[in-house]
C-alpha cells in the first residue's frame, strides 16, 4: 500500500475526480479527510464506501475560498487524525461564457475557488507540515492551464489553472527539502460535467485526443496518489500531464 496509514485532506472530493481519488487513497491504505462545500449527501456516500474498504474517513464541509472554514477543516482533521501528511488541492469550477459576455464576478468566483482556494488550503496545512518535516501537496490543474492549451469560452478557468501551475513550481522552492509539491494536469475525464458535453463536442474532441478517449477519473487518481507518496521522493515543481496525448498537437 502506497499511502499505508498517511492522513490526507482532498478538497471537492464528493465527486469527480476528487470522489475518485478519496477511494485511490483509501485503496492504497490511507486515511481520508472528504472535503465538500454543498455535496453532503454525496460525500457521506464517499466516506460510507471508504469505511468499507477498511480504512477510516471523515467528511466536512468547507469552502476553500473561505480561510476560517479552511482552518476549522484542519484543526477538525487533526483532532480526529492527530497529523497532515497530504493535501490535493481538487476543489474548483468552470463556468463557460463568451468572452465578450463574461464579467468581474465571473472571474472571481472561478480564480477564488480554482487558484484562491489552493494557496489557502496550502497555506493553513503547511505549518503542521513543517513541523513534522514531511507531508505532500499535489495540485490539481489543467491542460488548459499549459500555454498552447487554453481553450475559448473558459478564459477564466484556463487562467485559474495557469496560475495553479505557477503556485506550484514557485511553492516547490520554498518548501523544499520537507515537502513535495506537484500538479496534475488532466485532459478530457468522465466526470459528471463532462458527460453532459454534446454528442459533437465529444467527436471533436476525441479526434485531437491520441488515446481517443476520455480518461477515467481513476486513471487521474491513480497518477495523483503516485505524487502523493513516497515513490515520488525525488519530485518537486512539476506537472505531470494526463491527458491521452491531447497536448502532443
Amino acid at each position: 500500500m502506497l499511502l499505508k496509514d498517511k492522513v490526507a485532506i482532498i478538497t471537492g472530493s464528493s465527486r469527480g475526480i476528487g470522489r475518485a481519488t478519496a477511494i485511490e487513497f483509501a485503496k492504497q491504505g490511507a486515511k481520508v479527510v472528504v472535503n465538500y462545500n454543498k455535496s453532503k449527501e454525496e460525500a457521506e456516500k464517499v466516506v460510507e464506501e471508504i469505511t468499507r474498504l477498511g480504512t477510516e474517513a471523515i467528511s466536512i464541509k468547507a469552502d476553500v475560498s473561505k480561510p476560517d472554514e479552511v482552518k476549522l477543516m484542519i484543526n477538525k482533521t487533526l483532532e480526529k487524525f492527530g497529523s497532515i501528511n497530504i493535501l490535493v488541492n481538487n476543489a474548483g469550477m468552470v463556468a463557460p461564457k463568451p468572452f465578450l459576455e463574461l464579467t468581474t464576478d465571473d472571474w472571481k468566483k472561478t480564480l477564488d475557488t480554482n487558484l484562491l482556494g489552493v494557496f489557502i488550503c496550502s497555506q493553513a496545512v503547511v505549518p503542521h507540515m513543517m513541523k513534522q518535516k514531511s507531508g505532500k501537496i499535489v495540485n490539481i490543474s489543467s491542460i488548459r492551464g499549459l500555454g498552447h492549451c487554453g481553450r475559448t469560452s473558459v478564459y477564466d478557468y484556463n487562467s485559474s489553472k495557469a496560475g495553479v501551475i505557477n503556485f506550484t513550481k514557485t511553492l516547490a522552492k520554498e518548501l523544499a527539502p520537507f515537502i513535495n509539491v506537484n500538479s496534475v494536469a488532466p485532459g478530457w475525464v468522465e466526470t459528471e460535467m463532462n458527460k453532459k458535453a454534446s454528442p459533437e463536442l465529444r467527436e471533436s474532441e476525441n479526434n485531437k485526443i491520441y488515446m481517443k478517449r476520455f480518461a477515467k477519473p481513476e486513471e487521474i487518481a491513480k497518477a495523483i496518489a503516485f505524487l502523493a507518496s513516497d515513490d515520488s521522493s525525488y519530485i518537486t515543481g512539476q506537472v505531470l500531464v494526463v491527458d491521452g496525448g491531447y497536448s502532443l498537437k
